[in-house]
């Protein structure tokens, strides 16, 4: 029944087979989308959608990969809700908290603050405008959270600054 190498790989297998594994992880380390949670008051979907497309737009320097909550969920249990925020949370490097005063009154938003820092999240804010808002959610200002401009150069910074000091 056939005779094959036995399951060996030959020299030249070996070479090339590192040689994939090498550029893979070149390819990795050059990849420099993060993974993002945005948390947002449900109100303030439109103006989030707008950064979600930013970020997927190949002619702007913006580039993350979002895990974040699309539809709200068909749910009022308040643990499922939160088992499966958490999930999300988990999969990402930092949270950027889109910040309105919507958002500075949101339960919700306040606990994604809160959890995201519990499992080792960074976690910035980002405002539309020439000036942050004068009221944040609590969670983010009795964690010194900090917060910047909605522009594609000061956001990728900032991310990039969260994900590397966590």
């Amino acid at each position: 029944m056939g005779g094959g190498s036995g399951g060996r790989l030959f020299g030249s297998d070996t070479k090339s087979l590192e040689e994939r594994v090498r550029q893979r992880l070149t390819d990795a380390k050059s990849d420099v989308s993060r993974h993002v949670f945005i948390s947002f008051d449900h109100e303030d979907l439109n103006e989030v959608n707008l950064l979600r497309g930013q970020a997927k737009n190949d002619k702007v320097d913006l580039q993350f990969d979002d895990h974040s909550v699309k539809e709200p969920y068909d749910s009022t249990n308040a643990d499922y809700i939160k088992r499966q925020i958490r999930e999300k949370i988990d999969r990402s490097s930092v949270t950027v908290v889109y910040l309105t005063a919507k958002s500075a009154n949101s339960k919700w938003v306040n606990w994604e603050i809160e959890e995201s820092l519990k499992r080792g999240k960074g976690v910035i804010g980002v405002y539309k405008g020439d000036a942050a808002p004068h009221v944040v959610p609590s969670a983010f200002s009795q964690n010194n959270c900090k917060s910047v401009k909605w522009t594609h150069d000061g956001l990728m910074s900032a991310i990039e600054n969260a994900s590397t000091k966590r």
